[in-house]
């Protein structure tokens, strides 16, 4: 992989794990595209996904502090004990599928761009339902509550699918449980951080498992890469929370549905 290689995909990295349009997929249609789809990864995927949790950390370090701050200097029950409890519940339905079934979904459904296609075509179904129905529900929504945080984590779950967004799959299921517009991004986006690293972790145990997983690919291409999502996932993450305040996800729909259909044709060119 060249330097120039993996800036382009560390770039799609960043910017499609916040923006609703599936990281995976794009990932997937990227290496195709650049020739790369036949080569082992595993490493440069370590690498740009701890990228993209440090970019969440920084935009969201004020509500992490927080968090961190109300669950651990205090023995009473309060708000952040409370946000942070919610939070595991939501990684109880990804834990159990990352760990158990993550192989077999693979098997079963498999790989390559006909799948990627279709479940961006499904990313866009959603985006448009919660974009169509939230528009003609009455009032504000209201905070994330223990059976949104269990439904949003069974949705965060489908997404180990290439091609199904997670944060879009998370935020439309949010958004159609009727939680409030400017809640349900920052939830979204905290409640995927310990799911990233561990699928970060789940791949650093396989390339250990194949020690050859570490090589062919170089130093400066891997600090490109890593540069590349950060910087792009910080504007991601930032943008994707304004982006669902204005409630505009439309406009991702309408390229998800574009890409969907690309990745299909181009599967059996």
């Amino acid at each position: 992989m060249s330097w120039l290689q993996a800036l382009i995909l560390g770039v799609i990295q960043g910017l499609t794990e916040f923006l609703p349009v599936s990281s995976s997929g794009h990932l997937e249609i990227g290496q195709a595209l650049l020739g790369t789809a036949g080569e082992d990864n595993l490493t440069f995927a370590i690498v740009v996904h701890t990228a993209t949790v440090l970019s969440t950390l920084v935009i969201l370090w004020r509500e992490v502090a927080q968090l961190f701050k109300g669950t651990f200097t205090t023995l009473r029950w309060n708000a952040e004990k409370d946000y942070v409890a919610k939070i595991l519940v939501s990684m109880i339905p990804v834990f159990i599928v990352g760990m158990f079934f993550k192989d077999y979904v693979e098997q079963l459904f498999g790989h390559g761009l006909l799948l990627v296609g279709i479940c961006l075509l499904l990313t866009a179904f959603l985006l448009w339902l919660s974009e169509f129905l939230t528009k003609r529900m009455k009032g504000e929504g209201h905070e994330v509550t223990y059976r949104d945080a269990a439904i949003i984590g069974c949705a965060q779950a489908l997404a180990v699918l290439p091609g199904l967004s997670r944060s879009g799959t998370t935020i439309a299921t949010g958004l159609l449980c009727g939680v409030r517009k400017d809640k349900i991004a920052q939830f979204s986006f905290l409640m995927v951080l310990v799911p990233i690293l561990g699928e970060a972790f789940l791949d650093l145990l396989k390339a250990l498992n194949n020690p050859a997983d570490f090589s062919g690919i170089p130093v400066l291409s891997l600090v490109v890469g890593f540069l590349a999502a950060f910087l792009t996932g910080c504007f991601a993450c930032r943008f994707m929370i304004e982006i669902v305040k204005r409630q505009k996800l439309i406009y991702f729909a309408i390229y998800c549905l574009c890409a969907g259909t690309f990745a299909i044709i181009y599967s059996f060119c």
